[in-house]
């Protein structure tokens, strides 16, 4: 991920930063609700869209309590998140 910051929990990308944005990777039984948030949308970040990430923008994690809610949702989510291809 060029440009960006993002942290791995077991070896998983769990959540991160791209630009100003919080990114995070979530449960997809709560995706589409997710997207209904404040400031969250699609992460696209290849150009299409790509299921259970999200970028919320800054508005959107303007209190403790609001980046609180998106980095808990990603550590929920975690342990049941499958791991990357490991590339040879």
């Amino acid at each position: 991920m060029m440009g960006g910051l993002c942290f791995l929990v077991d070896h998983k990308m769990c959540a991160g930063v791209v630009d100003d944005k919080f990114m995070g990777r979530i449960d997809q039984a709560i995706y589409e609700e997710a997207l209904t948030k404040k400031s969250c949308r699609e992460m696209d970040f290849t150009g299409r869209p790509m299921k259970g990430y999200v970028f919320v923008e800054p508005q959107g994690i303007d209190s403790n309590k609001d980046l609180e809610y998106w980095v808990q949702l990603c550590l929920d989510f975690n342990p049941k998140a499958k791991s990357s291809k490991k590339k040879k």
